[in-house]
């Protein structure tokens, strides 16, 4: 009987030291979202094959397919079906999939990826501030309730009206894309008579002498927010320890790279905008902006999480940047 235990426990140790660890991904799957200064670092590290790079140095060979889609609703459906392994967005679009996904895949932040202003421009003489709008004006945002400037409106609503006049500048908004507004801006064809806009985008509106910024996101929340951030689901994250690390590595490499040198990040990022429209000198000034930086270190997050589950847009309250992101004490702290 002892005989037999002792050859179904050999067997047994054989058989376990026989299955292989669980190999990591050999490809990354990364949608690169739509061109532009958020987008900017992603580009970057598809340039100059830093996550490919970062990966080799930790002994892992990895592909990277950089897929072209973009816009928040398409990205969290592909990370949530497996045919992405890390999408970018705002953080309200990151909040609203971490709420969703609390405890049944449990979607977190890996980084912040950019900070910087949304601007709200307009040419109408009567908006001096945001609270002048009336019947007939349309405020132009990437997508309505759910975008950054339309929660930004909210907040200031909130902040100066009161909790039951939140919802109160949402029936002037429209679905448009920044490039859209700014032909809608440019062309003074009332179709909109305000645009909630973003670099390069508000610059460019800006340049006509007629246009002017009544408010940016800054103002609203007290200072500097992220803009994009990166996220995955913790099946990944827990799966691909080497893949996680080499994707942030490469994240941080990029960031260097554009600080050190604006010159080739702004001739990435006019390839990144299809190439014409710009000229690398007017993306490199805005790049010199001091409120246009990119850094890991998450910055307004926590704001818009509670004010999102104030209203009732997000179920949970995350306790702190903890619940939010896998590690935020490596990120450099934030908000």
């Amino acid at each position: 009987m002892r005989k037999t235990i002792a050859v179904i426990a050999l067997g047994a140790v054989a058989l376990t030291m026989s299955v292989p660890a669980r190999a990591e991904v050999s490809e990354l799957r990364v949608p690169l979202g739509a061109g532009g200064f958020g987008f900017l670092p992603l580009h970057m590290m598809k340039k100059y094959q830093l996550v490919e790079k970062e990966a080799e140095k930790l002994g892992l060979k990895l592909t990277v397919n950089y897929a072209k889609i973009g816009g928040p609703s398409v990205m969290n459906d592909a990370l949530l079906s497996g045919s992405a392994d890390f999408i970018s967005a705002g953080p309200p679009s990151f909040l609203i999939l971490w709420d969703r996904t609390k405890g049944k895949g449990d979607v977190r932040g890996v980084a912040a990826m950019s900070t910087m202003p949304m601007y709200l421009n307009t040419s109408e003489p009567h908006l001096k501030t945001l609270d002048d709008i009336k019947t007939g004006d349309k405020i132009a945002v990437t997508a309505v309730k759910v975008s950054i400037p339309a929660i930004i409106m909210q907040m200031y609503a909130k902040q100066k009206d009161g909790a039951d006049k939140t919802f109160k500048f949402d029936p002037f908004t429209v679905s448009m894309t920044h490039p859209d507004g700014v032909v809608a801006m440019l062309s003074g064809n009332k179709q909109i008579t305000a645009h909630y806009t973003s670099p390069p985008f508000a610059q460019r509106e800006l340049e006509d002498g007629k246009i002017r910024t009544i408010q940016t996101t800054n103002d609203v929340m007290g200072g500097p927010q992220t803009f994009t951030m990166i996220s995955t689901t913790t099946k990944f994250h827990d799966n691909n320890p080497k893949a996680y690390a080499a994707f942030v590595a490469a994240l941080k490499q990029a960031f260097a790279m554009i600080k050190r040198d604006k010159k080739a990040a702004a001739e990435v990022l006019l390839e990144s905008m299809g190439g014409k429209g710009w000229t690398t000198d007017q993306l490199i000034k805005i790049l010199d902006q001091p409120d246009i930086y990119y850094t890991t270190k998450p910055e307004g997050v926590m704001k818009y999480a509670e004010f999102m589950n104030s209203i009732g847009t997000l179920k949970h309250k995350p306790a702190s940047l903890d619940e939010l992101f896998f590690d935020a004490k490596s990120l450099g702290g934030g908000n």
